[in-house]
């Protein structure tokens, strides 16, 4: 995915979004630990279905996201579909 792309990608995802050393990133504050851990449950069913794994660091009440396709050694189409799909489950649980 050239550098294009990934702009015009960016634009379709939450603004929370952010490129980190050619990655896509986000950090979510949820009102407490159970809450992130439902979230993160949710995202990994998804990660399943679609067979491609967030890299994730979770504090309490804190979840920060890292997309990238490590096969690839780059950011992928599969990335931004996580990222919407994440996307829509924040809206469901009600963060941004």
């Amino acid at each position: 995915m050239d550098h294009k792309e990934i702009e015009k990608n960016l634009k379709l995802i939450n603004k929370s979004w952010e490129l980190f050393e050619n990655k896509l990133r986000i950090k979510i504050q949820f009102t407490d630990f159970i809450t992130a851990f439902n979230f993160m449950s949710e995202i990994a069913k998804i990660s399943e279905e679609i067979k491609h794994h967030p890299q994730w660091t979770n504090n309490y009440n804190k979840l920060e996201i890292v997309l990238w396709t490590h096969d690839k050694q780059a950011l992928t189409s599969l990335d931004f579909v996580l990222a919407k799909k994440i996307d829509q489950k924040m809206l469901e649980f009600k963060v941004s």
